[in-house]
């Protein structure tokens, strides 16, 4: 027995394209975003850029969580306005559909991406949020490897200072080199060769500098002038710096799961502060994925324009409506986690207060023939658009009657 019907499966396919689109598209916007500062970050740091992609990737749960609520909400929204505006949706409720029947598949997109976004934020990302955090200690401590800068002086391990006119195959093969080694005897070594490459060795903690026409001076204490040695080839030993191991898991409230924030907050011993911030993050993380429950009911209110008009007023707001509610529960969050206001109705307060408007909107346009609940921002707006219209015509005429 087919449990869609052809009504079911026909909303169900307006609904997969825009939803689909808008989280593509606010996942790139951020995405983008985000990679113009790491490249600058990285070059910054003198890592590979190969980790840049690697952070982008780690990042990415962060950003669906923030885009799928978005990509729900717009694609209700748009298959709907499209319905309302070709009068196809007087027809279903002509037919006897009502607005609860109609949010039938909405719903079905909801639960299923409510249970996606409570795995990602609940699960995956804090363990992302970690690989991130580890991969930027990486590159500052230098473990991702430090590229050579061309032209510039670049210390390498303790006492050598390291400079090159020219480099090729991705680092490897170097030209023009300049090395200055200040030995632990006070004794100091400069070394200039033609060419040189980097060799790996057993020791983890010890590479080789493979120079190939060049001369060594070396200056010793005992004698008044340097000794000056013209070599072929001459292999020099990097001691590379000590590195710590980056520190676990769990640090931050950010990278513990949902079952790991619920244990630390009821866990005896914690301090007050540490308590308020995890409560406060788990608190976030619920009602940010609970309001996903009762976007399809926000995004029909928002979908229909007033009768004889092609609006967009309320994509507009749709969108404004969610970053303002997500804005608003990242500032109760830092409330809650201060400790000013208890966590729970520091986070739960607005859900329900947004909750009550959702569920007034959805009653007007639903059960009140010809209710609008943004009727009065409509007709504002209505009033606005033709009052730039004529601005704007005014301003064309007045600039052909001077030319």
């Amino acid at each position: 027995m087919n449990l869609l019907s052809a009504t079911d499966r026909y909303i169900a396919r307006l609904i997969a394209v825009p939803l689909a689109s808008t989280l593509v598209i606010a996942a790139m916007l951020l995405v983008l975003d985000k990679m113009l500062r790491l490249f600058d970050f990285v070059a910054a740091q003198g890592g590979p850029v190969s980790v840049v992609w690697r952070m982008l990737a780690n990042m990415l749960p962060e950003y669906l969580s923030l885009g799928i609520p978005i990509g729900l909400m717009l694609g209700i929204l748009l298959a709907f306005r499209r319905l309302a505006l070709s009068s196809e949706l007087d027809v279903l409720r002509g037919v006897g559909l009502s607005p609860a029947r109609l949010l039938r598949v909405p719903y079905m997109f909801a639960i299923a991406l409510a249970l996606i976004n409570f795995a990602i934020v609940g699960f995956i990302q804090p363990y992302a949020r970690y690989a991130y955090e580890g991969l930027q200690y990486e590159l500052r401590s230098g473990a991702l490897g430090a590229s050579i800068k061309v032209g510039e002086f670049t210390n390498l391990g303790k006492g050598m200072t390291l400079r090159i006119e020219e480099s090729r195959d991705s680092g490897r093969d170097l030209y023009g080199i300049f090395v200055r080694v200040d030995q632990t005897d006070g004794q100091s070594l400069a070394v200039t060769a033609k060419q040189g490459t980097f060799l790996g060795t057993d020791d983890p903690d010890t590479i080789i500098l493979r120079l190939t026409d060049g001369v060594l001076v070396q200056r010793p204490d005992t004698l008044s002038s340097p000794r000056i040695l013209s070599f072929s080839g001459h292999d020099l030993p990097i001691d590379l710096p000590k590195i710590d191991t980056f520190r676990g898991r769990g640090d931050r409230d950010r990278e513990l799961t949902l079952p790991e924030l619920v244990r630390v907050g009821f866990t005896d011993g914690v301090d007050a502060m540490t308590r308020n911030e995890v409560r406060a993050n788990f608190h976030f993380r619920m009602v940010e994925v609970a309001m996903m429950l009762l976007l399809p009911m926000a995004a029909l209110a928002f979908a229909i324009p007033p009768k004889r008009s092609t609006s967009a007023l309320g994509v507009f707001l749709s969108i404004v409506f969610i970053v303002t509610y997500h804005k608003i529960n990242q500032y109760a969050e830092d409330m809650g986690a201060s400790g000013r206001v208890d966590p729970l109705l520091a986070l739960w307060l607005p859900f329900i207060l947004f909750s009550a408007l959702i569920f007034w909107m959805y009653h007007v346009i639903a059960h009140r023939p010809g209710g609008q609940p943004i009727g009065a921002l409509e007709a504002l707006f209505a009033k606005g658009t033709k009052w730039l219209s004529k601005w704007f015509r005014f301003g064309r005429q007045k600039i052909k009657h001077t030319l």
